[in-house]
């Protein structure tokens, strides 16, 4: 089965994503993650895609199709995937379209107050990068990482005005592909905003 993760930044894309990969035993693929690989392997993406990026550039549609593109044709996704942060846009959901069909959308919904809430509270450890929570998973000791001891900190991205920075980027490029995929009969909405556990049940359900 072919599946795309939608859903603003702070709604659980990634969090889903990887317990849905080890209960249907298919890859979880994010753009990011394909960026990262491509650098290491200093391939002629990879190259390209380090010059976009240290130009302080956003990497262009035609590169990061060619970069799903080629992770898709490799042998583990012959039973299916899990595409999480592309498409973005419809464009590259068009795109996509050409090379690989799409069985369902998980489109994950959530306040704008509760996203900014989860996104603000996270506390990140600057020894050894742990994620903690000041509402959810809050450090035993306030500022203080409970593995290594290291100082947490809030990233600049999940600061208030860089969060809704962020927000209103998803809503005006990458909202537009929910009314796209619902004509095509593949969205399928889910409340986000449960515990993770139900959360994971209700896609589950969806997909099996």
């Amino acid at each position: 089965m072919n599946v795309i993760f939608l859903g603003p930044p702070g709604s659980g894309k990634g969090t889903i994503a990887s317990k849905i990969t080890k209960e249907l035993k298919i890859p979880h693929i994010s753009t990011g993650d394909l960026f990262r690989a491509a650098i290491k392997a200093e391939n002629d993406l990879g190259l390209k895609i380090k010059s976009i990026i240290e130009a302080g550039d956003l990497v262009p549609d035609e590169v990061t199709i060619e970069v799903v593109k080629r992770r898709l044709d490799e042998s583990d996704t012959n039973d299916g995937y899990i595409l999480d942060g592309f498409p973005r846009t419809p464009a590259q959901a068009e795109a996509l379209g050409k090379f690989s069909t799409v069985d369902k959308v998980i489109d994950l919904s959530l306040n704008d107050e509760e996203l900014i809430k989860r996104l603000s509270g996270r506390r990140v450890c600057k020894s050894c990068g742990n994620s903690f929570h000041v509402d959810f998973v809050p450090p035993k000791k306030d500022g203080i990482c409970d593995d290594c001891g290291g100082e947490l900190y809030t990233r600049k991205d999940d600061q208030i005005d860089s969060i809704k920075n962020r927000l209103e980027v998803y809503y005006s490029q990458t909202e537009p592909l929910k009314a796209y995929y619902k004509e095509l009969g593949s969205l399928c909405p889910i409340d986000a905003s449960p515990a993770p556990s139900e959360v994971l049940k209700s896609v589950l359900e969806v997909l099996k």
